[in-house]
């Protein structure tokens, strides 16, 4: 028996060895830190000349390109993420970039400091150099494109930094574990910057130009260290008028229409600006319509006026996209600022594509450039915000030109549903949605001079008339119709039946223009603008002057 147990107690020993043998080695293997490198070039997705960029210690999806020994940036990331002023004209193959008070013009022939081409253009598009970008644009840069995987980190973000000195040699992981791959090593006393603390782990930017993770316990006490700018940001001086704005557009679509200015503004009361429509815009070439008369500036000057004429791009034949994307056609445009020797000029661009909002931008920079230096206040009108007209880029216009003017109305317009013009709420909405991105001291909220009378007829067609407030008035007493106060509207409601159908009105004069002036003073705006000149009865001024207290 004793013979038996012998062999038995030997094998079930060197099963016992063999089962410690294999879960030692599986615990070795666990424990043993990985050597594996890691594929440099396929974590920052780079080859050749190729170079990963990083904002911000974030891998971004473009690339930049290294060429003739220095590194180009694609310009609509740069004009994405770092600074949109920037502009390439790609019918003229040429970057503007707009500065206060002059326009830089470059092309692919020109050189910077280093003798070398500031921007590089091929078949994947336009390409600015990392010098020119610093130069206009508040960044700081760590360069490593001499490396084999090309890489350029650019900071935006000026806030603290965390940073620790290693204690010891230590690799510097894909990921936070020993089994991660290894993209580099950090030495005995080199500086990291911390970018994410974690138990074990920290998530670092090594001075080699990676980022990965090493051993929490690698690194010594960290400090805070704020980088410090010595980007001298450029100082857009604006022209404002020393009062509240009290303006009105006046119409004028033919020469003989300037001879109304005097029956017109006979009206008015606490007037200071005046805006003629007198230039229109009639092809993509820049030619125009212009109604302009020296006599009528003159005449408003002597009665304490200025004029800010209005261009508009209301022409069938005219394609903004097309027509605003040349660089010789803006300087067309602004030739005609001089002429007439007026005090300002009015932006009035309605109804631009999306591929417009880019070019209509780089026009009122450009144009803010001539105007500033000839004193001429620009100021641009725009639609209440609302989903879908962001390119009109109201933070940029709140930077670049004089005033914003929000239009405050055709909350309902011809063509669609009935119903207020420019409601209360409505106007409010608009001038505290503008509020977020142009300062009260530009902003200037318009009003309308007008009602629209709807008819809605028994097929279920609806149609409108617009009458200025003093015809709409004369409508409601001739026609019998109750007028109804809506306070949440903060306008009176009436209607009539007739044969022609259901009418119905949402009448604007004095107590509903009184509560937009409330909002106007209420949110401290520049001013008020009003159209349309000759719509108003007289008594309605006394609501809307600016010179009341």
């Amino acid at each position: 028996m004793k013979r038996r147990v012998v062999p038995f107690l030997v094998a079930l020993g060197l099963i016992v060895l063999v089962i410690a043998g294999f879960f030692g080695i599986r615990l070795v293997e666990r424990y043993t830190p990985s050597k594996e490198q890691a594929d440099i070039g396929k974590l920052l997705g780079v080859s050749g000349d190729n170079v990963a960029v990083f904002l911000n210690n974030e891998l971004q999806e473009a690339k930049g390109i290294y060429i003739e020994e220095q590194t180009y940036l694609p310009i609509e990331w740069v004009n994405d993420k770092l600074n949109e002023r920037f502009y390439w004209d790609n019918h003229e193959k040429l970057l503007v970039y707009a500065l206060p008070e002059s326009i830089v013009y470059a092309d692919h022939s020109t050189k910077g400091s280093t003798g070398k081409p500031l921007i590089w253009v091929n078949d994947e598009g336009v390409y600015l150099s990392l010098g020119l970008i610093a130069n206009y644009t508040d960044i700081r840069l760590d360069v490593f494109d001499l490396a084999d995987h090309k890489r350029v980190f650019v900071n935006n973000d000026w806030s603290e930094e965390t940073k620790a000195v290693a204690d010891g040699k230590g690799n510097v992981r894909e990921k936070g574990g020993i089994k991660s791959p290894i993209v580099t090593r950090v030495e005995k006393g080199s500086e990291v910057t911390v970018l994410e603390t974690m138990e074990k782990w920290d998530k670092v930017r090594t001075p080699d130009g990676y980022i990965g993770y090493v051993e929490h316990k690698r690194l010594g006490e960290s400090r805070s260290e704020a980088p410090v700018s010595t980007f001298v940001a450029p100082v857009y001086k604006n022209i404002s008028l020393d009062e509240p704005v009290c303006m009105a557009w006046h119409q004028v679509t033919k020469p003989e229409g300037n001879a109304s200015f005097d029956n017109l503004i006979a009206n008015t009361k606490g007037l200071n600006v005046i805006s003629p429509t007198w230039y229109e815009l009639t092809d993509n070439e820049g030619g125009f319509n212009s109604y302009a008369d020296a006599a009528y500036v003159q005449k408003a000057h002597d009665m304490g006026l200025q004029v800010w004429a209005l261009i508009n791009n209301f022409s069938g034949n005219v394609q903004t996209e097309v027509l605003l994307s040349k660089t010789s056609t803006r300087q067309k445009l602004m030739a005609e600022v001089e002429k007439y020797g007026l005090d300002g000029l009015n932006l009035d661009f309605e109804g631009i594509k999306k591929e417009a909002g880019v070019h209509y931008i780089q026009f009122i920079r450009e144009l803010s450039v001539s105007c500033r230096k000839e004193g001429i206040v620009l100021s641009v009108d725009n639609y209440v915000p609302y989903a879908g007209n962001e390119f009109y880029n109201r933070k940029e216009q709140g930077i670049v030109a004089d005033y914003v003017i929000v239009m405050g109305y055709d909350e309902h317009y011809a063509g669609g549903e009935p119903g207020s013009v420019a409601s209360v709420g409505y106007v409010n909405d608009g001038i505290a949605n503008t509020l977020k991105q142009v300062p009260k001291e530009k902003l200037i909220n318009a009003i309308p001079l007008y009602t629209r009378v709807w008819t809605e007829a028994a097929d279920g067609k609806t149609s409108s008339v617009a009458l200025g407030i003093a015809k709409a008035k004369e409508w409601a007493v001739e026609n019998n119709v109750e007028l109804y106060w809506q306070e949440e509207l903060g306008q009176y409601y009436g209607e009539l039946k007739t044969e022609e159908g259901t009418k119905k009105v949402w009448m604007e004069e004095e107590r509903s223009i009184g509560l937009k002036m409330d909002l106007i003073r209420k949110y401290d705006l520049a001013g008020v603008a009003c159209w349309k000149l000759g719509f108003e009865p007289a008594e309605l001024w006394d609501e809307i002057r600016m010179d009341q207290e």
